[in-house]
Formats: structure tokens, C-alpha cells, sequence
């Protein structure tokens, strides 16, 4: 049986992820950190976007890091601690990771 209590936990987490976050696209960006999830999956949208990625992968990325998919982005860096998928650029694998920063 689910805990009520940690479930809103989570839903509270997701609404805005309290820590900075790290995001990399390996092969084609560094490591930047942003201070906010949603600057970090802009970020993550717009060098995309610049990949020479064919028709399927370009629209799966495109909804895997969607505006609407913080919610289930921040929920996991909450429970995981980290999101990592993978571009395809030909038969080149660029891994995209976020995570959260360590707070200084």
C-alpha cells in the first residue's frame, strides 16, 4: 500500500526542483549547471534541436524533455538522482544526463 504522506512528498518536489541542476549532452555540450529544471531542460531542447538527429529521435527527445514532462523529470532527480537517456546522431550514442548539483 502507497504512503499518502510520501506521495504528496513527491508532488511537492516535483512542482519545482529545489536544487541546481547539472545537464550534459556527452560528445556536444559540457557540463553547465543551472540553477533552475527548467533552464537546464531548455537548455537541453535547444542543442537538440541542433543535432543532425533523424525524424523519430528528434520528436521522442523533443517530448521527453517537454515543458510539460518537469513534473516526471523533477520526480525523478527527487528519487533517483539523475535522468539519462540517449541521442542517436547516426550510429554515434550522445548520453544527455541531468542531476542534481551539489549546493556549495
Amino acid at each position: 500500500m502507497t504512503d499518502m504522506k510520501s506521495g504528496n512528498a513527491a508532488a511537492e518536489a516535483a512542482a519545482e526542483f529545489p536544487h541546481p541542476v547539472l545537464a550534459e549532452i556527452g560528445g556536444v555540450t559540457k557540463t553547465v549547471t543551472f540553477a533552475r529544471l527548467a533552464d537546464a531542460m531548455d537548455a537541453v531542447r535547444t542543442n537538440l534541436a541542433r543535432l543532425p538527429l533523424d525524424d523519430a529521435d528528434a520528436a521522442h527527445l523533443a517530448e521527453y524533455f517537454a515543458p510539460h514532462a518537469h513534473d516526471r523529470i523533477a520526480r525523478q532527480l527527487a528519487e533517483v538522482g539523475a535522468v539519462r537517456t540517449i541521442a542517436f546522431v547516426g550510429i554515434e550514442a550522445h548520453v544527455i544526463y541531468l542531476r542534481p548539483a551539489e549546493e556549495a
